[in-house]
């Protein structure tokens, strides 16, 4: 009996086995007809689990891999029935339509459905997903959806992914709960609203992308909920609408970028964040951050342009005025409003445009405050201005008592604050004719008051409640009058009552009185209170959309996760570069124009520019890809360079691990660079003058070939004209001296420029090194002293380079291209051609690895979608495109008024610059 129960328990799991195997073979096949029966996948065989793309255990499938395979159809309703599925893959193709629920999925572990076209989600999606860890649904076009809650029983759950993926409404609070183990939250570029959800604190989250959400409501509030993400690495807030102080940073010890571009902060940096030693980028840029410059240290990639903040000094590290520090204290009490970031401008808050400061002799006398929504308290800072006549705070929504330090203020004359919330005792204002030191608030001034010659002093009575009827309490303690105005009752036992206490020193003038207005309030019991009102909120931004190369604002946005601090790859005198990834994984590098560097002045000039360089195609000129107009913003799109600047492994080689260049590679690089620049000058379509070659601007790739990089300065050198004059820019140590004397630039200003990074690369050094003694600071004069003979000569070589004498014999000759090339005068230099000449004679010395064609100009179809043309462009060239620096090219001279002190381009990429 026992063996035949046995058998037919056998017989029951094989049969169940048996129908799964056969339910998940119809669901490949249902996926297979879905997806139109794609040859690429080689879907061929009868049995599903043989499948290129698909694993198998035990019959059941378990992976479905079919992701960047550029598919087309839907997704089959019926995909749920795959329940020993674990991992679903199919981001970057075409599909289309509404996702199936995966509800019941409970083995699914990872699940990838990014840069599809899918148009919806249904809300029981996650339901039953007991196992899930990652989760991708960026990029895809969904109508609007809110996050269902069956996502909370994902216990497991360590990335959650949709940037762009038109999610709306509050951000939900269990992604804070402890019980999960949520580490990376990645929602930008969506629809959410609503402040930081308070269960963030304490959570185990370490990458927060919440950047660019759209609409007039964004994300908003405080950000103060940080200070207690203790595990935060990486934290973008952008371009939101968050306000309020910088929190106390000082408990994140792991965080290493921080990006709050593009919000209304105020308030100080806070030297918590200054001083994190995790820290290595930051961005602040597009606030209204106050107080001093903060100065972070070296190491620290900094965007924080002073000019888009309220900082008083534009210098690092300098404190500001005494007077400014006092407001700002003043201003802490009550949240640091933004109507004070916005008005409290410089260093000097007797200035014109400080609101509501009035200053007699340099020494503040007034201040107004009246009606500016303040909430807050009374800030007990107000007694350090010790010239303070009358202070003025009625008609705000500020609440506690009146502080007691007020007391001390040796000239206050009025204090009116009727209209707020203001409740407790009225503290004793002393006059200002000594005397009764036994009496409260009668601690010593700091002798900076007008003295009477009575040697009484007064005292307010405590403010009384339950007035009913106009009275007049005369208090003759031999000091004040205390009035008490017409109130009326309200049933909570409060009362309404307009009243003002005035407070007379009983022999000197009105003048010499403290008048306090407290009108408005409501009484019980010796308090009062006040009420207020709020304001509105910023406006939206605006996308427009036309051409062929040009791509909307929003979809840059997105590929740089709205232009995150974390993806810049540098910035200079233009703006700012950020690495970018397509809808395919493709990696793009996006340059951003600064607003307020790009005039209406130069919109056409930059127009034409466009127009221009979008034909110009090189193997050693880096591609131009894309632009966008919208509004104020300026963006250009370039392919995406690996393995960073060149300044990078000539300069900074030990503090990024790198290996310092050979003087094989150096010299392809240089051959490489002049056969970029001789293709700008002469046999492109019309001739370029660069104007700001140097090593930050020369990007490598995986194969260590070089590209010229960084056209923001960028000139037509006009048919007919030795040299045009034009704007000085560029960077100092790669200026000719004729166009640093002139402003006149010909194509020959490119050949001195080459010439310092010839010598630059023959030597290791820059251009400029303040660290070394004075008459080796600058490259050029050192380095034609250092050439005069060949013992001097070997010792300014590179001690890294391996020199024998064939090595020599080549460097030597390099050396002297580089003297030609920096010659005083213009004639005296060769052209590019001559450089080419020179270096590729060297170059096959070493037979470079892949030969370089100075005529190579690729055939791209403009109608193509931005990844298809970037992936011929690479094709093209045999180049993967992927990982490490960028370039662009840059505005017309019309942006640029003068020479920038750090480089105009691209600073070097990731963790470091070249100084300049």
């Amino acid at each position: 009996m026992a063996s035949r129960l046995i058998l037919f328990a056998f017989c029951s799991l094989f049969a169940t086995v048996g129908r799964s195997q056969s339910g998940d073979m119809a669901v490949m096949q249902d996926l297979k007809r879905s997806l139109n029966s794609p040859s690429q996948l080689g879907w061929t065989d009868s049995d599903p689990c043989k499948w290129d793309h698909v694993q198998c255990r035990d019959g059941r499938v378990t992976r479905i891999q079919i992701g960047h395979q550029n598919l087309q159809g839907f997704l089959p309703p019926n995909l749920n029935n795959l329940t020993s599925l674990q991992v679903f893959e199919v981001q970057n193709n075409q599909l289309t339509g509404s996702l199936p629920s995966f509800s019941g999925l409970n083995s699914l572990q990872s699940l990838l459905l990014s840069s599809n076209n899918f148009t919806s989600i249904p809300p029981d999606f996650f339901n039953g997903m007991t196992s899930l860890q990652d989760v991708y649904l960026d990029y895809n076009p969904f109508n609007s959806w809110v996050i269902p809650d069956g996502l909370k029983s994902a216990s497991t759950l360590q990335t959650f992914s949709a940037t762009s993926a038109n999610i709306s409404g509050p951000l939900p609070d269990f992604f804070g709960l402890k019980r999960l183990s949520l580490t990376n939250l990645r929602l930008a570029f969506n629809n959410l609203e609503g402040p930081l959800p308070s269960t963030f604190a304490g959570s185990s989250i370490q990458s927060l992308w919440l950047n660019g959400q759209k609409g007039s409501s964004r994300l908003n509030g405080s950000i103060a909920v940080l200070q207690n993400m203790t595990q935060l690495s990486e934290v973008w807030l952008h371009s939101n609408s968050f306000s309020g102080p910088l929190p106390d940073f000082s408990g994140l010890i792991q965080l290493q970028n921080l990006s709050l571009r593009d919000n209304s902060l105020t308030g100080p940096v806070p030297d918590s964040l200054v001083g994190l030693k995790s820290l290595m980028v930051v961005n602040l840029t597009n606030n209204m951050l106050q107080g001093k410059t903060p100065q972070f240290s070296r190491g620290v990639q900094v965007d924080m342009s002073p000019a888009t903040n309220s900082f008083c000094l534009p210098d690092p590290g300098v404190e500001c005025d005494s007077r400014v520090n006092i407001l700002l204290s003043v201003a802490r009490d009550v949240g640091y409003p933004t109507t004070f970031a916005e008005n409290w401008k410089g260093n000097d808050p007797c200035a014109a445009s400080w609101k509501g400061i009035t200053c007699n002799s340099g020494n503040i006398t007034v201040v107004n405050f009246h009606g500016m929504g303040l909430s807050g308290i009374i800030s007990p800072s107000f007694s350090q201005i010790t010239s303070l006549q009358r202070l003025i705070l009625s008609n705000n929504n500020l609440t506690g008592t009146i502080p007691n330090e007020l007391t001390t203020l040796p000239n206050l004359v009025a204090l009116d604050v009727s209209n707020n919330q203001i409740y407790g005792k009225v503290p004793s204002f002393r006059t200002r004719d000594g005397g009764n030191g036994n009496s409260p608030g009668s601690s010593s001034s700091d002798g900076n008051r007008s003295g009477n010659s009575n040697g009484r002093k007064s005292s307010t009575g405590v403010v009384v409640g339950s007035v009913v009827g106009g009275v007049c309490a005369l208090l003759f303690a031999g000091t004040l009058v205390f009035c008490v105005y017409k109130t009326k009752r309200k049933r909570s036992g409060r009362v309404q009552s307009p009243h003002t206490m005035v407070i007379h020193p009983r022999n000197s003038g009105s003048e010499d009185a403290v008048k306090i207005t407290i009108a408005g309030s409501s009484v019980n019991g010796g308090t009062s209170e006040m009420h207020s009102q709020g304001s509105s909120g910023p406006s939206d931004l605006h996308i427009v959309e036309a051409g062929n190369m040009v791509i909307s604002i929003q979809v840059l946005r997105n590929v740089t996760n709205n232009f995150s601090e974390n993806n810049i790859l540098g910035r200079g005198g233009f703006g700012t570069v950020y690495k970018g990834e397509l809808h395919d994984g493709t990696k793009i590098a996006v340059k951003r124009m600064e607003s307020g560097v790009m005039s209406e002045k130069g919109l056409d000039e930059f127009k034409s520019e466009i127009a221009v360089l979008t034909k110009v195609r090189h193997r050693h000129l880096v591609a131009l890809l894309g632009y966008c107009f919208d509004g104020n913003e300026r963006l250009l799109v370039y392919e995406y360079m690996p393995q960073g600047t060149l300044s990078r492994f000539l300069f900074n080689w030990k503090e990024e691990g790198l290996k310092p260049l050979e003087w094989s590679k150096r010299l392809t690089i240089a051959l490489d660079v002049a056969r970029g620049v001789e293709y700008l000058h002469g046999l492109a379509q019309q001739s370029f003058i660069h104007r700001d070659l140097k090593p930050s601007n020369i990007l490598l790739g995986d194969d260590m070939r070089a590209k010229v990089a960084d056209f923001g300065l960028v000139r037509l050198a006009p048919d007919g004209k030795d040299s045009v004059a034009t704007r000085l820019a560029g960077t100092f140590g790669y200026l000719a001296p004729e166009y640093a004397v002139t402003g006149r630039v010909s194509t020959k200003i490119d050949v001195f420029s080459f010439g310092v990074i010839l010598m630059e690369m023959i030597t290791g050094r820059k251009t400029l090194d303040q660290n070394l003694p004075d008459d080796q600071q600058h490259l050029v004069p050192w380095f034609r002293r250092m050439l005069i003979n060949k013992d001097t000569f070997r010792k300014a070589i590179d001690p890294t380079l391996d020199l024998d004498e064939e090595t020599l014999a080549t460097v030597s000759t390099v050396a002297e291209l580089a003297g030609h090339c920096t010659a005083r005068e213009p004639y005296q230099r060769p052209d590019m051609g001559h450089a080419v000449n020179v270096l590729s004679s060297l170059a096959e010395l070493w037979k470079p690895s892949e030969p370089a064609d100075p005529d190579d100009v690729y055939g791209i179809d403009y109608d193509m979608t931005l990844p298809q043309a970037l992936k011929k462009w690479q094709a093209l060239e045999g180049m993967s495109g992927i990982d490490g620096s960028s370039s662009y090219i840059g505005s017309s001279d019309n942006t640029q008024t003068s020479i920038p002190t750090r480089p105009s381009g691209f600073a070097d990429s990731f963790t470091s610059s070249d100084g300049r």
